[in-house]
């Protein structure tokens, strides 16, 4: 009789439940956060659309924020030195290997951080002692992981990247990955370390450059790619021994396989990196530029499909998992 009055009556019924259900949600999120409470399972209902509604309602319930109670800009200084006891000691909720997960909610994704490594202890030692309090208040589910190089031949940190995502992968089902290198530490813990739609650069503004962006396509010092976007672009090239080009070229990459570069701004994505010298066996590589000239024709067949290593060690520390690799040496 009154089909308008009908359909305004639905809507508006519609509309209510999920503006309660975002209500509830909320004060769900603060009650779980003061009280450390969490809500019962979800009761089963026969008829689909509400039982759909009310999943979704759980969802918004038990997952977690992308953070907690952010501190905002931090203070990092390397004047002081840092212990791993000491590291240790304010991080006691991180398990053996480096892995943490929030304990009253689900994290939003799982996280594998990875490190190219070879001769930087002390580097690392800063990198955990600020690094995992900042995780944890991000509300991540994640696991560290530095790729430790074998030996004295060239370094190559993009092939360490692709051992770091297989190896990672064989641990848990991770579907986010941030590469790191060590020596950068992040300003702002508003700077969340996760995978996002498009391909995320994390490393934004370094006081090494300025606390500016180099040039608009530098994908350098710390980024993230989910699993599929990693996977699509046939992981990093294995053939940039030395120092120098492996970014452009995973930059390059990205840009043939139709994705583009998110960023924080430059406040929140500001970095201080620890000053040093040059690492041995870490020259410039002569062949950067030409290799970068040919990202297209290279790239589906350098890269994760291509990839040959062998594992030395596998070391379990408190903080870390420290995965030793053997990478080969260059060809040429």
């Amino acid at each position: 009789v009154f089909p308008e009055w009908g359909r305004v009556s639905c809507c508006s019924c519609i509309v209510q439940l999920v503006l309660l259900c975002l209500v509830e949600g909320a004060v769900f999120h603060v009650r779980r956060i003061l009280f450390r409470s969490r809500p019962p399972p979800p009761p089963i209902y026969f008829f689909k659309p509400l039982q759909r509604i009310v999943w979704i309602f759980w969802n918004l319930q038990t997952h977690c924020l992308s953070w907690s109670f952010p501190v905002g800009a931090l203070n990092v200084e390397f004047s002081r030195a840092v212990n791993p006891e000491e590291a240790e000691r304010i991080n006691p909720k991180v398990r053996e290997g480096g892995r943490y997960a929030p304990e009253d909610c689900k994290a939003l994704q799982k996280v594998a951080i990875i490190i190219p490594f070879r001769n930087r202890d002390e580097h690392l030692k800063y990198w955990l002692y600020y690094l995992h309090p900042i995780l944890q208040r991000q509300q991540l589910d994640y696991g560290v992981y530095v790729i430790n190089q074998d030996g004295e031949e060239t370094f190559n940190r993009a092939k360490l990247l692709n051992i770091g995502f297989e190896e990672a992968l064989k641990e848990y089902d991770y579907d986010c990955f941030v590469f790191s290198d060590v020596d950068l530490v992040p300003m702002d813990d508003r700077n969340i370390y996760k995978c996002y739609s498009q391909p995320r650069h994390l490393s934004v503004s370094m006081d090494k450059f300025g606390f500016r962006l180099p040039y608009n396509q530098y994908f350098g010092g710390v980024s993230a790619l989910s699993k599929e976007q990693f996977l699509k672009i046939n992981g990093f090239p294995n053939n940039y021994w030395g120092w120098g080009g492996e970014d452009d070229d995973i930059y390059n990459r990205l840009y043939f396989k139709g994705m583009r570069i998110s960023r924080p701004d430059a406040v929140i994505g500001k970095c201080r990196m620890i000053r040093h010298a040059r690492d041995r066996n870490n020259e410039p590589n002569p062949q950067r530029f030409d290799r970068i000239a040919h990202t297209r024709e290279t790239m589906n067949s350098d890269g994760l499909n291509t990839l040959s290593y062998k594992v030395v060690k596998t070391e379990k520390y408190p903080l870390y998992t420290k995965i030793t690799v053997d990478v080969g040496s260059p060809k040429n």
